[in-house]
């Protein structure tokens, strides 16, 4: 019976091969297994190893060649289903105002006083109207700012009128608020508490880190403490439905250790370990706050290893992005990350709704506009319907260039499945929209964090994978 073969991608690991194939399956073959594969004689391949093979299908035979093509498919399908749900995260930005200033705030943001950047709800009224003719059933709505909590009324508006409405026409409906926490009031948290609102915060590490690059905008002095007493308070009325994003900064890289402890000291389940961007503050304070993509995958991995080890010690604590990753190489599913998505998720996956109304295909964009560049502007809410804003010119030229499986060097990289492509962010960096993405910090980042969960994978320590699995499937070891 005649044996076909499968089309594959491959990268030298060591004295091994890495094999992945068009759907994300993955082998490692020694150097003679994958010499008689490629050369057609499977007679020499090892029988575990051909049974590997053909179980993830790269290899099968001539008779079965339909059902293989339509598992290949079905597999296809789930790693695409994203697509389906197009668009579920809409992220509002309710002001730009901020009783914070950060040496490295993306977004840009404005002082106190500055009363023209808070949405009204006349707008607000149009951006949720738009928001729920999306396609999707489950829609979460993300308040940014700025910090949104300072134009409190319209949040209150699109909570209230969101669930009333979301309920009249059978979808779910959920929130999220990115807050500093600096001034949250108990009247406030009591009404996230009652509408289920998660709450998104940022938190830098222990004391003199965390101070370090995040100011009180009233008087300019520090700002954890006045973070660490509100945290406690919402944790005291029995509230634990919050989170931490934290930004690295050349001043936490070298100490990622410690900025661990101090997220478990304070009680968060897991920790984001996320690269500076290139926008707002960030891209003016790039020399002062800045660090090469080499050093920070080196810090990365160490990271990584210390929080598998907590891990190991008991203690359930997930690093989000090493998670991610692993769930798109082991799994055939979605993980729903816009940064991750082939084509790319930003207007398909999410969404974001400018406080004038303005709706940009995700948060970078938005934050290009503030620097005077509206190239990604979608639409208004106020003078487009949906069907302009979200199948315009816009959204078809970002799914034209973000196809990694027909992009120039991602087309024929061993982990194209795993990886996605963020034309926005290689735009702000190059200036074109086309080009060599592969020579990009963005490709180097993924790669090499993708490199080091594959090593760990290749390991294939017994513990150390089931604490992997642990993370995907957010429950403690035992608890699965």
């Amino acid at each position: 019976m005649k044996i076909e073969q499968y089309p594959f991608f491959f990268k030298q690991w060591g004295n091994e091969y890495l094999l992945v194939n068009m759907v994300g399956e993955h082998l490692f073959l020694q150097d003679e297994d994958f010499t008689a594969l490629i050369k057609y004689k499977y007679e020499d391949i090892s029988e575990d190893t051909r049974i590997k093979l053909y179980s993830r299908n790269f290899i099968g035979n001539e008779n079965e060649r339909d059902l293989i093509t339509e598992l290949l498919a079905i597999k296809l399908r789930s790693r695409k289903n994203f697509i389906s749900e197009f668009t579920s995260l809409h992220m509002v930005v309710l002001t730009l105002r901020c009783n914070g200033i950060c040496d490295y705030c993306h977004a840009s943001s404005k002082d106190l006083i500055s009363k023209e950047t808070d949405m009204s709800i006349e707008t607000a009224k149009a951006v949720l109207l738009t928001i729920l003719q999306s396609p999707s059933n489950n829609i979460t709505i993300e308040f940014q700012g700025g910090e949104p909590s300072l134009n409190w009324s319209v949040l209150e508006f699109f909570v209230t009128e969101g669930e009333k409405r979301a309920k009249a026409i059978g979808k779910h409906i959920s929130f999220v608020i990115c807050t500093n926490l600096l001034e949250i009031t108990n009247e406030q948290i009591d009404f996230l508490i009652q509408h289920n609102v998660s709450i998104s915060t940022s938190c830098d590490g222990e004391k003199k880190i965390h101070n370090l690059h995040r100011k009180y905008r009233k008087d300019g002095t520090n700002t954890y403490d006045m973070f660490v007493k509100n945290l406690t308070r919402i944790r005291n009325k029995g509230y634990y439905d919050i989170n931490a994003l934290m930004t690295v900064t050349k001043d936490n890289l070298v100490c990622l250790n410690t900025c661990i402890d101090e997220y478990i000291k304070l009680g968060f389940n897991n920790i984001f370990i996320r690269a500076l961007n290139p926008y707002g503050y960030a891209l003016d304070n790039r020399e002062k706050l800045g660090y090469s993509t080499k050093d920070f995958l080196t810090y990365y991995k160490q990271a990584l290893m210390y929080i598998i080890e907590i891990n190991k010690n008991g203690v359930y604590f997930p690093e989000a992005y090493a998670s991610l990753l692993f769930k798109r190489i082991m799994t055939p599913f979605s993980t729903g990350f816009v940064d991750l998505q082939s084509p790319s998720g930003a207007g398909i996956a999410g969404a974001i709704y400018y406080y004038n109304g303005d709706v940009y295909p995700s948060d970078e964009a938005r934050m290009l506009a503030a620097r005077n560049n509206e190239m990604f502007k979608m639409g208004n809410v106020k003078t487009d319907n949906y069907k302009k804003i979200f199948y315009g010119d816009v959204i078809k030229r970002l799914v034209k260039e973000s196809c990694v499986e027909c992009m120039p060097g991602c087309s024929t990289c061993v982990f194209n499945q795993y990886c996605g492509a963020d034309p926005i962010r290689y735009y702000s960096e190059s200036g074109k929209l086309e080009g060599k993405r592969y020579n990009s910090d963005f490709c180097a980042k993924n790669k090499g964090i993708i490199n080091i969960i594959f090593d760990i994978i290749h390991q294939n320590d017994e513990q150390t994978m089931s604490i992997l699995w642990s993370w995907v499937n957010r429950k403690p070891l035992g608890e699965e």
